[in-house]
């Protein structure tokens, strides 16, 4: 788990508000024109601090910054 009292508060992005409706196929990623379900997502942390977040996927790992840019996709 990543906390650091001594970090200064950053706005956080809400993952449930922009991710909750794509678990259980409600809506689903366009991936190179094929759709795919999401099924889960989280943070990603560094050790010490929250560096990103993750959206898994059927097929991939999309691995987002806080500035909510794609960093990495990779197949599962």
């Amino acid at each position: 788990m990543c906390y650091n009292p001594n970090i200064t508060s950053k706005p956080m992005i809400n993952l449930d508000e922009r991710y909750h409706d794509y678990l259980g196929g409600k809506k689903k990623f366009r991936i190179d024109n094929k759709e795919e379900k999401v099924d889960a997502y989280g943070w990603n942390c560094d050790g010490n601090d929250i560096v990103g977040y993750y959206v898994l996927t059927e097929n991939y790992l999309l691995n987002y910054n806080m500035k909510e840019e794609v960093q990495k996709v990779e197949p599962r």
